[in-house]
């Protein structure tokens, strides 16, 4: 490490274990490095600890990269290329997914040690999603390593509205648009565009959840609240659903939903309407559905947002009970990273109750294995749900 990379000191001699560390945490005195710098991390007794991104404009005030040697970010393009190659290793060798998808989490942030940085591959194209300034920094030393695991493929790099706010900082450069591109997960093929819409313009942790929720779908009657592109409701068809009702607000999304629906061949009802409304109205049906999926949009975006957010996936997780026939089975999500397990659990149950349905937790559900997470950071499990028979 070169003499010029700036230090920022602890005001303890503890080194959190997690990957943040707070503005509350770090000694503020002196000079500062500017915001987005590659830092040395010293202990307050001014001993090297680590490698960290650092926003001083950011609650996260560091993001920690390395415990390791001093030396282990000499040349950060080459420590990037050793991550991003152990975890495309972990997709392609160990998960084996490119087997049965070419559309999946490369790097999942704090859950591969690059805290504020996710890749996924989306068919033929590859997209960056940048939490932390220090990455967005760093965007065209990331894009060299990818360029070398997977040459050829475009790299899209975008930055959230809600990551830029938090961070305090303006992309400015727009994202590479590539139009709409073709990907395939589950013998089923999606039109997507890379970078644009919802994440990173498909929701690849959902994948496995897709699967199984199909694997109960036979001959029943489904409906899919918040389909986005549609992906549990084809795979439901796929999987030989007697009928299958979909329904989303987002015009877009579900345009793009229609369109996969006409490329697979697959005949499914697409609602343009408010997921409520439509509860509302199926829950005073006679014959109601005997799988019900609900995977609503991130309720919760921050702590101030909890109580109020859990009031809502009380109302949508009520009405998806009330709609579920008797003996039939509800997958109920929340991909809030604010919502822990056990909270939304109780959400649930709270609902069952206010329902007055009887509910049996089936199994508790959570992303695809390629959105690994640490024990030390169980914020990284944002997505979690649960297979519910209802009564």
């Amino acid at each position: 490490m070169t003499e010029t990379v700036p230090a920022v000191a602890l005001l303890s001699d503890f080194l959190p274990t997690g990957p943040w560390i707070y503005g509350r945490q770090v000694e503020m005195e002196g000079a500062l490095p500017p915001d987005g710098a590659l830092v040395e991390v010293l202990d307050a007794s001014k001993r090297f600890v680590g490698h960290a991104l650092y926003n001083g404009r950011s609650d996260i005030r560091l993001r920690v990269l390395s415990r390791g040697k001093r030396t282990e970010l000499r040349n950060p393009r080459d420590f990037l290329l050793r991550k991003l190659a152990a975890a495309d290793r972990l997709r392609k060798r160990t998960l084996r997914l490119p087997e049965t998808t070419d559309a999946y989490r490369i790097v999942h942030a704090e859950g591969d040690d690059l805290p504020g940085l996710i890749v996924d591959k989306l068919g033929p194209a590859l997209v960056c999603e940048h939490h932390a300034l220090g990455f967005w920094r760093l965007r065209h030393e990331v894009e060299s390593a990818l360029n070398e695991l997977y040459p050829g493929l475009p790299v899209v790099h975008r930055v959230p509205d809600n990551a830029a706010r938090a961070e305090h900082f303006d992309p400015e450069e727009p994202p590479l648009d590539l139009g709409e591109i073709e990907l395939t997960e589950n013998g089923l093929t999606f039109g997507v565009r890379p970078g644009f819409g919802h994440k990173t313009g498909w929701f690849c942790d959902q994948r496995d959840n897709r699967l199984q929720a199909a694997g109960y779908a036979n001959g029943l009657d489904v409906l899919d609240i918040c389909t986005n592109a549609g992906g549990f409701a084809l795979n439901a068809k796929k999987h030989g659903a007697r009928r299958v009702r979909a329904v989303d607000l987002d015009e877009v999304a579900l345009e793009r939903a229609v369109r996969a629906g006409r490329r697979n061949g697959l005949d499914v009802e697409w609602i343009h309407a408010d997921g409520f409304d439509v509860l509302r109205k199926v829950r005073d049906e006679r014959d109601k559905p005997g799988l019900v999926v609900l995977d609503p949009h991130k309720v919760v975006r921050s702590r101030m947002d909890l109580e109020q957010g859990l009031v809502k996936y009380n109302d949508w997780n009520t009405l998806a009970i009330a709609c579920v026939r008797p003996g039939g089975l509800l997958f109920t999500f929340s991909c809030s990273g604010a919502v822990d397990l056990p909270t939304f659990l109780g959400v649930v149950f709270q609902s069952a109750r206010r329902a007055d349905r009887e509910i049996r937790l089936l199994d508790v559900l959570g992303a695809s294995p390629d959105h690994p997470q640490r024990p030390e950071f169980p914020r990284s499990r944002y997505l979690k749900g649960a297979l519910l028979a209802v009564d």
